[in-house]
């Protein structure tokens, strides 16, 4: 067995569910094909059980010593090679759920970070997240089960053989009476299939309520909308449970099924073997032989349904899978290259020059972002990087030269050095002078174990503020080609903000940077300010410049101050 994940997960069908499972499947052919030999193996050795120990009945009814120890030690050996072939089977059947799994996992991860920011555009967290709680599982489960299955059907045809060459009335009891009961578990799985769509779905409805709750907690109990927002979760939640509840009644039915109809072929094969015993048709070993394959079939049976459900489940999140993975980003790269220079959005007119600290100031703080992830290639737009479209150079290469830094970014869960210093190449001196530079010094200072404190998911631990600033610090540290940040000061008081821009224009000396803001203490420190209104260029200068010549700039940068 190969080691997992796999360096290359492969391409995958993304035409159907069906499709993306068969494709799942034929990725692992290998270990999925032994270890349906070993089930095949597993099954078969169990199903020449009862024929052994009819045998083994008859040896002592006969008082033939020779013959019991001789079927003895056939049922002997037929027991190692059944530990030894289970133990397989059950090895190759978690290796096919492991690898199915971290396949789908490697594909939904690579998508994600590809589509970047088109990701929460497209899809809500929740459904995300649902992905990873429950759909992988299910796609794995789904590989488990049909290696299982495929033994079990075997083993099941087996039997039939076995007792049609014996009996041929019982032999044609069981090979009726298996279709049967399949197709009377059938009319279950369309209903089921239905009802646990609308559950997943529902699901990730209410991990998206969630995601939005903890994220927005402070906000919420700022306002007082604590109760209000408990209320709908909790209305949602309910909802969930209702749905969850709708496909526990069929799925219960089917664990029934399980148990009453196996046990009604059993009543039926044992009843009619009985009186073939009595007739003298059959011996008694062979009654004994028909119980215990009754008996056995109850396996091989609870595996093909259980396989209807898990088949099921998995093609419901399969279809969610291929959802995410069917997504397109809505920017792409190319090949070209670019020797940098101005970098310029043709659209609003912002022209941004090398090696100067140029301000933004937007009426709306929608015309700055839209400028920011144009220039930083989240949003497609006419933009030159010196004598080069953007679009043309590799996403990658993009995404190293030029970083835009807005207030959306998370802290993740870790060292706080890890955190702060992404590719792991500074040295405590630089990182202890973009926490500087980002008055965030005080922050580490009154941690446990300073840098090497863990930070748990999203800084929950910091404030706002403290938040904006080590974000700050962290994209100092990037130090890329452009920097471009939207609103790194709103968080922070008045004070610090004014240092914060002092240093920032010492640090980022002879550097390209934009810097997207409306607080006067910014504007004053940058080289050149660009006033955008409606989306367009309406000003340029100085920030005192634009003062005493703009009434529109002046009031944009001054309304907070009326």
């Amino acid at each position: 067995m190969r080691s997992l994940p796999e360096a290359d997960p492969g391409l995958p069908d993304l035409r159907s569910p069906i499709r993306f499972l068969w494709w799942n499947a034929r990725r692992q052919a290998a270990p999925l094909l032994t270890g349906i030999g070993f089930a095949t193996l597993w099954w078969l050795v169990q199903a020449l059980m009862p024929a052994v120990l009819g045998k083994g009945i008859e040896a002592v009814t006969a008082k033939d010593t020779s013959a019991l120890l001789r079927w003895s030690a056939i049922l002997l050996g037929l027991g190692l090679v059944q530990a030894f072939t289970g133990i397989m089977r059950h090895r190759m059947a978690v290796y096919c759920w492991l690898a199915a799994a971290y396949r789908t996992v490697q594909l939904t991860t690579r998508q994600a970070a590809r589509l970047g920011a088109t990701l929460p555009k497209r899809l809500s967290t929740g459904e995300v997240v649902s992905v990873g709680n429950s759909d992988i599982a299910h796609i794995g489960g789904s590989m488990d089960i049909l290696l299982r299955g495929t033994g079990s059907v075997v083993a099941i045809v087996t039997v039939t053989v076995i007792l049609i060459s014996t009996s041929l009335q019982l032999g044609l009891l069981v090979l009726f009476g298996v279709p049967l009961m399949a197709a009377a578990v059938g009319p279950l799985l369309r209903p089921l299939h239905r009802r646990q769509h609308r559950h997943r779905e529902l699901t990730g409805d209410l991990s998206t309520r969630a995601a939005d709750i903890v994220a927005g907690l402070r906000v919420l109990r700022g306002i007082g909308g604590e109760q209000v927002f408990a209320e709908r979760y909790r209305e949602e939640s309910q909802r969930v449970r209702r749905a969850g509840v709708r496909v526990a009644s069929v799925e219960s039915v089917l664990e029934g099924a399980q148990v009453v109809l196996p046990g009604l072929l059993i009543a039926l094969v044992t009843g009619v073997g009985a009186s073939f015993a009595v007739a003298g048709e059959i011996s008694t070993g062979q009654l004994v032989s028909f119980y215990l394959y009754a008996v056995f079939l109850i396996g091989p049976m609870r595996t093909l349904t259980e396989a209807a459900d898990r088949i099921t489940k998995g093609h419901v999140a399969a279809g969610r899978v291929i959802r995410i993975l069917s997504i397109d980003p809505e920017v792409t790269g190319g090949t070209g290259r670019s020797d940098g220079g101005v970098l310029r959005d043709t659209f609003s007119g912002v022209t941004v020059q090398p090696g100067s600290l140029t301000a933004l100031a937007a009426s709306t703080p929608g015309d700055a972002i839209a400028v920011a992830d144009r220039l930083g290639r989240y949003a497609d737009g006419d933009v030159t990087f010196g004598a080069t479209e953007l679009r043309t150079l590799p996403l990658a290469e993009v995404r190293t030269r030029i970083l835009v830094a807005d207030n959306g970014a998370r802290l993740f869960n870790g060292r706080l050095r890890d955190e702060l210093d992404v590719r792991g190449v500074a040295t405590d001196e630089q990182i202890g002078e973009a926490l500087d530079v980002a008055c965030a010094t005080d922050i580490v200072e009154a941690l446990p174990d300073g840098l090497d404190s863990v930070v748990s998911e999203g800084g929950r631990e910091f404030s706002g503020g403290q938040q904006q600033r080590l974000r700050l610090a962290r994209a100092l540290l990037a130090d890329p080609d452009v920097l471009v940040l939207v609103e790194p000061t709103s968080a922070v008081d008045a004070h610090s903000e004014a240092r914060i821009a002092e240093r920032l224009a010492k640090a980022r000396t002879g550097r390209t940077t934009l810097i997207c803001t409306t607080s006067p203490l910014v504007l004053d420190r940058a080289d050149h300010v660009i006033h955008v209104q409606d989306g367009r260029v309406r000003a340029e200068g100085t920030h005192r410049e634009l003062l005493d010549g703009s009434p529109e700039y002046a009031a944009t940068v001054t309304r907070g101050e009326e």
